[in-house]
């Protein structure tokens, strides 16, 4: 499904990424962990799109992402991608159920069908009794599953989550770990998924371990 093929990635004279190649298979929900700083994030945005690699290839669905241009690179990623961060990013004067469709109107779709949508992930991330709140007035967890509602109303292709439950107690983290696999199982999505989460990694199917720039073990 994505392959990405000897990827190098360079700011300044600081060599990020050491040529990293990696194949990730459909529905597989595969964890990139390894020491901060180790090029784990960097890996992450270059193979969601957000960044480019100084060289090396990104194939998604046999297609390279990077010899687009701009304007199709932030149309493929709106079709194919959902992102899901450690700090949520939910937009403050907006609801939780507005901030999951409006990715929806953006793509293009009529509002009512966006807003049902919406309705039904937020009801299947437990958030059913929660719609009409801003982001102020929801628990961490709580505005984590609304960021994650928001990176499925598309219907991508692939989640790429960066530490996700790095601001979580270990209660609602393990709810969220469980919420993945659960969302896996039914919509066959793929995760990837940064993490220092030593329990939430072992439950993935691949673990993936980098240092230093490198793939040092799979």
């Amino acid at each position: 499904m994505i392959l990405a093929e000897n990827v190098y990635k360079k700011i300044g004279d600081t060599e990020i990424l050491k040529g990293i190649s990696l194949h990730i298979r459909e529905s597989e929900v595969v964890s990139l962990v390894g020491p901060s700083g180790a090029g784990k994030s960097t890996l992450l945005s270059i193979l969601g799109t957000l960044d480019k690699p100084t060289s090396g290839k990104v194939i998604f669905d046999g297609e390279d992402v990077f010899s687009f241009n701009e304007k199709k690179i932030a149309h493929f990623r709106n079709q194919n991608i959902g992102f899901v961060f450690q700090f949520h990013h939910l937009l403050p004067e907006f609801t939780a159920l507005e901030n999951v469709f409006i990715p929806a109107l953006i793509k293009g779709e009529k509002k009512s069908e966006a807003e049902k949508r919406a309705k039904a992930l937020l009801d299947k991330v437990g958030l059913s009794h929660r719609l009409n709140h801003k982001p102020s007035e929801l628990s961490g967890g709580e505005q984590q599953r609304v960021a994650v509602a928001r990176a499925l109303i598309n219907h991508p292709k692939v989640i790429f989550a960066d530490e996700p439950t790095g601001n979580l107690d270990s209660h609602n983290a393990e709810a969220l770990h469980q919420l993945f696999f659960d969302l896996r199982n039914e919509f066959q999505q793929t995760f990837v998924i940064v993490t220092h989460n030593e329990h939430l990694a072992q439950m993935a199917d691949r673990v993936v371990h980098i240092i230093d720039g490198k793939i040092v073990e799979e």
